[in-house]
């Protein structure tokens, strides 16, 4: 059975077309669920919604628990870490991650990057070898095949791999090196573009995503939870 971890990260709470203002970054990744459950139902799926219940910002005294090795960690280090930990530990049992972001000044939105802080954590998602400077980092996330399908959504067009915008895109590449960082290197990446400018071209960018997320859908299907050959026997 393949877990999905659905991670919502827009500020508009609504859907694209259903609510005014609604999210098309939230439509994308409402869609993705919805084609997956009707077709496999068994599958089981947990939402947190970060752009309407942002994580806390790392401070002091969460890096000062996050850098003392277990045995030497005061008592009140375990409150500083219980929303990190609650994180990973979502994260962990996660087959496939799907992230729904819209691309806010050229990067992603503060609430997903403190998630991001909160989930790259040295000793539960990373580790760290000091005596091998040339390859010093482990991916503790590495251990099985994880899927990450980021959502995204933008204000313009072209800011796409190879697009005339590309190199203002700080989103998915972002996002990329830290989901690779921890071990997470299955990665898809679907745009609904020309917000600003709606109308057909919106609507096109619209018909266009949602039908690679049907794709993909389709594609992980086939490859991800399949049984073994023990299980068959």
């Amino acid at each position: 059975m393949t877990h999905i971890l659905k991670l919502d990260a827009s500020a508009r709470p609504g859907l694209a077309g259903i609510d005014e203002h609604g999210s098309h970054s939230r439509s994308l990744t409402h869609h993705f669920v919805t084609e997956w459950r009707a077709r496999r139902p068994e599958d089981t799926i947990t939402h947190r919604d970060i752009g309407l219940r942002p994580p806390s910002f790392i401070n002091q005294d969460w890096i000062a628990a996050a850098f003392t090795p277990p045995e030497h960690q005061q008592p009140w280090m375990s409150g500083a870490l219980a929303e990190s930990n609650e994180l990973i530990d979502e994260l962990m049992a996660a087959d496939i991650l799907v992230i729904g972001a819209p691309l806010y000044n050229f990067g992603m939105p503060a609430a997903l990057k403190a998630w991001v802080d909160l989930v790259v954590r040295m000793g539960r998602t990373v580790e760290y070898d000091p005596t091998r400077p040339e390859d010093p980092f482990t991916p503790l996330l590495a251990d099985r095949p994880r899927h990450a399908v980021i959502l995204s959504s933008r204000g313009g067009t072209g800011f796409e791999p190879g697009g005339a915008l590309a190199q203002l895109n700080h989103l998915e590449p972002g996002l990329t090196t830290v989901l690779e960082f921890i071990g997470i290197n299955r990665i898809h990446r679907i745009a609904v573009e020309n917000q600003e400018a709606g109308g057909e071209l919106l609507a096109n960018s619209v018909a266009e995503a949602e039908g690679r997320v049907l794709e993909l859908v389709t594609h992980l299907q086939s490859t991800i939870g399949e049984p073994s050959v023990a299980e068959l026997a």
